[in-house]
């Protein structure tokens, strides 16, 4: 947010942050009835305005938040807070090649307008100060949450929309946290740390596509590891710290045209 940025450049104080933060999340709040087209949609919008923040990872629309709205009405008032860029719904794709077609009938994950905002309406800012790793923090969704926002600031089209992979089969589930296409590749990209066996959803993504390159987000150096797959395929793991996930592109880049 470029106020809460100015203000923090200007005092050199984190304490007063708080009151902006404040200011924006109500405005917010005050904005969402201009978003509904009748009093019903009106209610069930602040209410997802309100209990949104707490939605732990892929949400369902029946009963969002803890409600008796019915799926239709929710799906409704969230398409209506995307278009106005409030909250932004991240479906999976299936695909491990383009183009890779978001399916609308899984559950979607729920991406805010900023992050620092969202931190703010969770109360989970001074926890977060002094942390190693974020992502040991609320179970990886905040940071999870500022690695897409980083790599989307990165795409200036208003068209651009991220996405992530599952392979949701009988006893045989799997997700990667984010796909970045390059060319005719699909990249995965995961953001976690820990060895390379916690890595199963990535080595299965890795085993059915055409590239044998992948990206690991986590909170260390930048540096390249040749790694295998369960059944023996070897890759290309990109190790990238944090705060550079908004060089993912260029990274990808390099190494795919370099081979």
């Amino acid at each position: 947010m470029p106020e809460i940025i100015k203000r923090y450049v200007e005092d050199n104080n984190m304490i007063n942050l708080g009151e902006i933060y404040s200011g924006l999340w109500q405005s917010y709040n005050d904005d969402v009835e201009k978003y509904a087209s009748n009093s019903t949609e009106r209610k069930i919008i602040r209410h997802i305005i309100n209990t949104a923040p707490f939605e732990k990872d892929r949400i369902t629309m029946a009963g969002f938040g803890n409600s008796n709205y019915r799926s239709r009405e929710v799906g409704e008032a969230l398409r209506a807070l995307d278009m106005a860029r409030i909250v932004q719904l991240i479906y999976p794709a299936t695909a491990v090649e383009p183009p890779a077609i978001p399916n609308l009938t899984r559950k979607p994950r729920l991406q805010f307008v900023d992050t620092g905002l969202l931190n703010h309406t969770l109360g989970h800012q001074a926890e977060m100060i002094g942390l190693h790793d974020l992502n040991d923090f609320y179970r990886g969704k905040i940071i999870q949450h500022l690695v897409i926002q980083q790599l989307q600031s990165q795409f200036i089209s208003p068209l651009y929309k991220p996405l992530f992979w599952v392979r949701e089969k009988a006893n045989s589930n799997a997700e990667v946290d984010l796909l970045y296409q390059h060319k005719k590749y699909l990249i995965p990209i995961e953001v976690k740390s820990g060895r390379h066996g916690t890595l199963r959803s990535l080595h299965q993504f890795v085993e059915r596509s055409n590239h044998r390159y992948a990206v690991r987000l986590m909170a260390n150096h930048f540096s390249i590891e040749k790694v295998k797959t369960p059944g023996g395929l070897p890759y290309i793991l990109i190790n990238v710290p944090y705060y550079a996930a908004s060089q993912i592109p260029r990274y990808v880049e390099w190494f795919v045209e370099n081979k």
